[in-house]
């Protein structure tokens, strides 16, 4: 592994799973803190279970059904998709528009909504905390299984896609051991601006070479500097991003000196 591309998918795959774990890690903390372990981690097996067989069936369909250059496209825009929507979360974030993501009250908030809950008990499980940790890691899982899967398919190179959500698994686990609180320190919102840079890189770079699929010859467009091409594209996004940013920033009211009284009109 040596490549541009190669190094920007093992860093997007891993970068992309270290949030969605982390927010993950979240609920399953509050439902097992709060209602019992035994539950909440019956939750987390079953929705690795049906993660597996999603990634079976998804990376199946999209490597058989799909040629080369279609499939770069379809993977390319929907990688632009994901990539803005994240981008756009961030920049409203950094420009003050939207509050920042902040894991102590999701899982305050989590754990509120557990405590209140009704004592349901199926298989021997309480429901709710089965079923909140199976939705948790189901939902942030199938974003990290499909970053994997088209990264990995785009690039030719599902074992660093892999290694890089493996280790990103590896990194979360053991400070939810070592920690055993939500990963506050985390810089979560940064990882999520250059998740979202990386992605609607990777997104253009693959939807252009795509775009070959409708042209007479059905090949995929090369790029000028094949994946040295990454490196302008993902300039281009940072800047774009950066000027949003500071276009869109909150600018703070100045209050008014402390006496001052505005004179009505008509009078002196």
């Amino acid at each position: 592994m040596g490549s541009t591309a190669e190094w920007g998918l093992a860093v997007s795959v891993f970068v992309a799973a270290l949030v969605e774990m982390v927010e993950a890690l979240t609920i399953v903390l509050a439902m097992g803190m709060t209602r019992g372990w035994k539950s909440a981690l019956a939750g987390v097996g079953a929705a690795l279970v049906a993660l597996s067989a999603f990634t079976a069936a998804t990376g199946y369909a999209l490597a058989t059904w799909l040629p080369r250059a279609s499939l770069q496209l379809v993977v390319g825009i929907l990688l632009l998709i994901f990539g803005l929507q994240w981008l756009r979360k961030a920049i409203l974030r950094s420009s003050g528009r939207k509050a920042l993501h902040d894991e102590a009250q999701v899982y305050e908030k989590e754990t509120q909504a557990a405590q209140a809950a009704a004592h349901d008990v199926r298989f021997g499980l309480d429901w709710f905390s089965f079923v909140v940790s199976f939705k948790g890691v189901f939902l942030e899982g199938v974003e990290v299984v499909f970053i994997v899967i088209t990264f990995g398919l785009n690039a030719r190179n599902m074992p660093v896609a892999i290694l890089g959500a493996a280790a990103a698994f590896v990194v979360v686990l053991l400070l939810a051991v070592v920690v055993h609180a939500p990963l506050t320190k985390v810089p979560e919102n940064t990882l999520k601006f250059c998740v979202g840079l990386l992605l609607a890189t990777f997104g253009t770079f693959w939807s252009i070479e795509g775009l070959g699929s409708l042209t007479p010859s059905h090949q995929a467009l090369e790029w000028l500097g094949s994946d040295l091409a990454l490196l302008p594209i993902l300039a281009g996004w940072l800047v774009l991003s950066a000027v949003l940013i500071r276009v869109l920033k909150v600018r703070p009211t100045r209050p008014a000196p402390v006496g001052s009284a505005a004179v009505p009109q008509g009078k002196a």
